[in-house]
């Protein structure tokens, strides 16, 4: 063992003496792009191969019924692996990789890297309404963070390392290369310029050649834009976008008050029982809500509906539209809640794929409905409001709307859809981020003002820790200390002009500036008579560790004209910070935040 860490060291020096920084960031974008193609691979494979052992001969050769208990096996196995294997929570994909580069400075904790392998294949190959992508995009990110550690890399290049992981998995998962740069690039926040394409690019390439020599051409959306875009079209993509960003509020609004539900249970237990079988129940009584449901989507482009609505539950005659519009918008109102429950009863996977799932249907539904409005007598394209019905909603819950208008263009293998595609997200992510202001991959840090965000100053600002820049080393005084003992045991042994005031509790009371006592310091028939509840009075402000974010603090030196701020914790006293030294801390990760 230290033969090894001889050798690497070694080797530490060696590419220290010999390669660049940037040079070897480009070296490990590639081996992140490639890791990152692999991780996707292994989770598609998986997951299919339970799918194809379950639901290819159970439910085929026994019994429809089966549904009901998969999911609820399922979920039970993921609890029982997190529990006795992993032995840590193995947090939804992508929120947790923009935790990790928001407030652990890029640095993912090793079983990340094989959590979700193990965890989401079960949740979704068992029945889980949720998507891979998520997974993937985590795997990779965590393989890439212990790679950059390993290799001593700084914050930056860790995060970039990080955007470099995500855009390899969704190239990988989706055969879209350039659809997973923009992706990384929205959702994570990264800079677009030089320093960051090469890498992302590299990474993005190397992940797709991975895919296509492990799993060929096949494509997860195979599709070909059979109808040309008409001008006479665009006030039809406009309403499709306006009922793409109505959906969009539909979906984070139920996303949130189910997962809410869920948190108010408090035990596993009974979060895995309510939940396993609510799920159970859902995909029983409506099959296509088991799983992916890329099948589902593929079968709706080509015009194939009856693939997966013959054999509803209430054996309804497909041949009337309007039964067949019902039916697929049920399946856009239910298929948030079997997403939200599949994560609330501990379930791990993304809500990629149900935002395609949920986008394909709304479009197809809105396409059918203007078709058969015998009033109007229009004609539209059923197929292209399909695909540009996924773009919509996509712009709308992920908040990525690049993304959305790259990815559909990429997998149908060109850009006839352009301009619709950036009618529906032009519209459909300004009227979602009007109501919820951040996305669902990003809801609760943005909430706390922990995002990282393309807004430099703040993402700065995010990035820097508040416990190092509190300064502690102020003498502490009693409300009864008199001014004698202020000046002997406070004012001669401090280098400081500020002094806090505490009660036996260590709450603080007030505080004295040296300019409060210096006109009767030196008057000696004071020092008993004057005493410390006297003269010190309420701070300008105070910082509040368990609700103020650096912005706020910020804010809080600007409005006050302060120099130095008490710090409290549950209101007791911790310490100050000074303005000199928050805008040092705010310059150095600036500089290292820019590198």
């Amino acid at each position: 063992m230290q033969q090894k860490k001889k050798l690497f060291t070694k080797l530490l020096i060696w590419r220290a003496k010999y390669i660049s920084e940037r040079q070897f960031i480009y070296i490990l974008s590639i081996l992140v792009g490639f890791t990152s193609g692999i991780g996707a691979v292994i989770l598609k494979n998986l997951t299919h191969f339970y799918q194809h052992l379950l639901e290819g001969n159970l439910v085929r050769d026994y019994h429809h019924a089966f549904y009901f208990v998969f999911p609820l096996i399922g979920l039970v196995l993921v609890y029982l692996i997190i529990k006795y294997v992993i032995r840590n929570k193995v947090s939804h994909g992508i929120p947790s990789t923009l935790y990790a580069i928001s407030k652990r400075k890029g640095i993912m904790k090793r079983y990340q890297m094989f959590g979700s392998i193990l965890t989401a294949p079960l949740t979704v190959g068992f029945g889980g309404s949720v998507g891979l992508e998520g997974p993937s995009v985590a795997t990779g990110a965590a393989i890439s963070s212990n790679i950059a550690r390993l290799f001593h890399m700084n914050q930056s290049s860790r995060n970039l390392l990080i955007g470099c992981a995500a855009a390899g998995a969704l190239s990988s998962i989706f055969k879209a290369p350039i659809a997973a740069i923009i992706f990384a690039i929205e959702v994570f926040s990264l800079d677009l310029t030089i320093a960051s394409m090469i890498p992302l690019l590299s990474a993005s390439i190397s992940a797709i050649i991975t895919s296509y020599f492990f799993l060929g051409d096949d494509v997860l959306l195979p599709f070909k834009i059979e109808d040309s875009f008409e001008i006479a079209d665009v006030p039809f993509y406009i309403i499709l976008g306006l009922g793409a960003g109505i959906t969009s509020i539909y979906f984070t609004e139920v996303y949130t008050r189910v997962q809410k539900f869920f948190d108010k249970l408090g035990s596993p237990g009974k979060r895995l029982l309510i939940g396993g079988i609510s799920i159970g129940v859902l995909v029983y009584f409506i099959p296509p809500l088991y799983g992916e449901g890329f099948e589902v989507i593929n079968n709706l482009v080509k015009g194939q509906p009856g693939n997966f609505l013959n054999d509803n539950i209430f054996n309804l005659d497909l041949t009337n539209v309007w039964t067949l519009i019902m039916l697929l918008g049920g399946l856009v109102i239910f298929k948030i809640f079997a997403t939200s429950i599949t994560f609330g009863a501990g379930g791990v996977g993304g809500i990629f794929a149900p935002t395609l799932f949920m986008g394909s249907i709304m479009g197809n539904c809105i396409a059918k409905i203007i078709n058969n409005i015998e009033f109007f007598n229009f004609k539209v394209s059923e197929s292209n409001f399909t695909l540009v019905g996924m773009a919509g909603l996509m712009a709308g819950v992920l908040h990525a709307p690049l993304t959305a208008i790259f990815l559909i263009a990429e997998v149908t293998g060109g850009y006839e859809l352009f301009i619709p595609l950036m009618i529906a997200s032009a519209i459909s992510y300004p009227i979602a981020k009007y109501v919820h202001p951040h996305s669902v991959y990003n809801m609760q840090l943005g909430r706390k003002g922990e995002l990282i965000t393309h807004d430099k100053d703040h993402a700065v600002l995010t990035l820097m820790d508040i416990d190092k820049v509190i300064e502690n080393n102020f003498v502490i005084i009693h409300p009864e200390m008199t001014l004698g003992d202020i000046v002997h045991k406070a004012v001669v042994k401090s280098s400081r002009n500020i002094f806090p005031v505490l009660n036996k509790d260590g709450k603080l009371l007030g505080i004295i500036l040296l300019d409060d006592i210096r006109p009767v310091m030196f008057n000696q028939t004071l020092y008993d008579k004057v005493i410390a509840h006297d003269v010190m009075h309420s701070p300008p402000e105070t910082i509040k560790l368990e609700k103020d974010k650096m912005t706020d603090i910020m804010d809080k030196f600007q409005d006050s004209g302060a120099w130095n701020l008490p710090v409290l914790r549950d209101g007791k006293y911790v310490g100050f910070i000074t303005k000199s030294k928050l805008l040092t801390a705010y310059r150095r990760k600036l500089i290292n935040f820019t590198k």
